[in-house]
């Protein structure tokens, strides 16, 4: 006999209800239990559970008080779904909730989500590793009014290899971080801001370092975006070609 389902930590996507994946929403329309993050979803997310479904939002608690739902459910054999926002992967809290799983001896499954940089990049039809050009991709974060960055890990060192940058949780703060990108991008270096990308209220900003700040509080924003910056974003990279396509390539 098997025991009870675990517990699917599931990625919601950047928000649409189109975006999530098949396993995200075949969990959805079986759940008796889903907790949902409802400052960042469309709310036509929630369309995939079933009517009698239980929805708790969670914008107003904290993981202690996520647990106390999730926990109790899921031993009365009710079929749990915890959403997160954009995939598990990336600043969703999954190893203090596995750790509070465990503990609790509750069994519990991951399914992955698209990233809102993955949104967002394909919202304004950008590759953000351009050949000849950058190759990688920094994901980061600003530390004001959260959880403190590690030492290393300071928003000058990635700006100087020369990686794309995607930060999160950076909204407020983008003239002060665009001023300490000034030194090694250069004013004229692309920049775009993406708020709820995929859902009906998505905004595209595009500008430079230099004139970015500018257009963010002219659209008066404060949460739910993501800023990418570098010269990956620009309109014409005039980068080389992949040599993985390329013609010269042998194909034998």
């Amino acid at each position: 006999m098997s025991g009870p389902t675990p517990v699917g930590i599931v990625g919601a996507g950047p928000g649409a209800a189109d975006l999530l994946t098949v396993r995200a929403v075949r969990l959805l329309s079986r759940a008796d239990l889903v907790l949902y993050p409802g400052t960042y979803l469309d709310a036509e997310v929630l369309g995939h559970c079933p009517p009698g479904a239980r929805l708790v939002d969670t914008q107003g608690l904290d993981l202690d008080a996520i647990l106390d739902e999730v926990v109790p459910a899921q031993r009365r054999g009710e079929r749990v779904v915890r959403l997160v926002s954009g995939d598990p992967s990336l600043y969703s809290a999954l190893h203090e909730q596995a750790r509070r799983l465990d503990a609790a001896g509750v069994a519990w499954e991951v399914v992955p989500g698209v990233p809102s940089y993955a949104a967002a990049a394909a919202l304004v039809g950008r590759e953000l590793t351009v050949p000849l050009l950058t190759q990688s991709v920094v994901l980061t974060r600003t530390r004001e009014r959260s959880t403190a960055m590690p030492d290393a890990e300071s928003l000058e060192a990635f700006a100087a290899t020369g990686a794309t940058l995607v930060l999160h949780l950076a909204i407020t703060r983008t003239r002060s971080l665009m001023e300490r990108l000034l030194p090694t991008h250069g004013p004229d270096c692309p920049v775009v801001v993406v708020y709820r990308a995929s859902q009906p209220s998505e905004l595209v900003l595009r500008g430079s370092i230099a004139t970015i700040a500018d257009a963010v509080e002219g659209a008066g924003l404060r949460r739910a975006a993501v800023v990418l910056v570098g010269p990956a974003l620009a309109e014409d990279t005039g980068a080389g070609e992949s040599w993985l396509y390329s013609a010269q390539r042998p194909r034998a």
